[in-house]
């Protein structure tokens, strides 16, 4: 094996870390798959289905689950697939079974609340001996596991280590294109979780398709900003990482992010929508951070800041709706004010 990536260690055992587990096992490689309750790890490994995150997926034998992170450890590669605001805590704990120069493949997308950073920003902190990489792109958990066809970015600094992640974990119909642009990566899969609720808010208002449209485009160009600001490259934001990722998140109700914009547009309260989930909404964080981070570096994201203030500052929907159409007309390449 190229690398000699034989066996992989999947960090989380939600959906996204199982699908991601049962393609690595399609790859051919050796999987451990960390769950943080003892009772998916029991699932797994007697009947072979994660029946709490992803029912009605047979994992294959060769997929191992523990609720120990030092068995985790001892992998070739480690992926790292918590929910972004628990990423910090889940690396210090892992920070002691840690080998020097083992790869960490972010697959978590967010920005940290409270620090403001980039998940491979915590993982250098957290897990100074990892050589960090980025996995992110247009993916809903289910129908990888499925193995219906999909396509990733893959980023990577070191480009023979990214040759070899894709190695380890590309088959016919998982298909990772490699990049080294790891903030642009990074804030492409932040930012679509925000516009995604947005998205979502639009349909439950019934604002009408043209609407929508409008919203992705012009929350591209906010994604393309924020990248620009933080040092990523605006070019990154119109791959699968960026304008990929948020066609998928922001028109589907499989999304999470944007089934929760329709339940608020038709009135629903965040609590009561929130209560009735097992899983983790990474948007309602994530708009949080990334208002924050926009405000810090000065960048522009009137869509993002307006979702953050109907989550988290009480902000009323026709008022917020009614603000954003009154905007002034701008230059749509220079961002100007006509």
């Amino acid at each position: 094996m190229e690398g000699g990536m034989d066996k992989l260690a999947i960090i989380g055992a939600g959906a996204w870390g199982t699908a991601l587990a049962v393609t690595a096992r399609r790859a051919g490689r050796e999987v451990v798959l960390w769950a943080r309750e003892a009772e998916v790890a029991r699932a797994i490994n007697a009947g072979r289905e994660n029946t709490a995150f992803l029912p009605g997926v047979q994992l294959p034998p060769g997929v191992v689950a523990t609720t120990d992170l030092a068995d985790a450890a001892v992998a070739d590669a480690i992926f790292l697939v918590t929910p972004a605001q628990h990423l910090r805590q889940v690396a210090g704990r892992l920070a002691a079974h840690w080998r020097a120069g083992t790869p960490a493949v972010v697959c978590a997308k967010g920005v940290e609340g409270g620090t403001l950073a980039l998940m491979t920003e915590v993982v250098a902190e957290a897990l100074p001996g990892a050589v960090p990489a980025v996995l992110s792109g247009p993916t809903f958990a289910i129908e990888v596991a499925r193995g219906l066809p999909t396509a990733v970015t893959l980023a990577c600094a070191d480009r023979a280590l990214g040759e070899a992640l894709v190695g380890a974990i590309g088959t016919q119909t998982f298909r990772p294109y490699l990049a080294d642009d790891l903030v642009g990566v990074q804030v492409g899969g932040a930012v679509k979780n925000v516009l995604a609720i947005a998205c979502g808010i639009v349909e439950g208002c019934a604002l009408g398709d043209n609407a929508r449209a409008a919203l992705v485009t012009r929350g591209l160009a906010e994604m393309m900003r924020l990248a620009a600001a933080k040092g990523g490259r605006r070019e990154t934001l119109m791959g699968l990482s960026g304008l990929g990722d948020l066609i998928l998140t922001a028109n589907s109700h499989q999304s999470r992010n944007y089934s929760l914009g329709v339940a608020l547009g038709r009135g629903e309260t965040l609590g009561a929508i929130l209560g009735k989930r097992a899983s983790v909404t990474e948007g309602v964080a994530s708009a949080a951070s990334v208002a924050a981070l926009a405000r810090r570096l000065t960048v522009d994201m009137p869509i993002c800041f307006a979702v953050d203030s109907l989550l988290h500052h009480g902000a009323s929907l026709s008022a917020t709706i009614a603000g954003l159409l009154a905007r002034p007309f701008k230059n749509e390449t220079t961002d100007s004010t006509i």
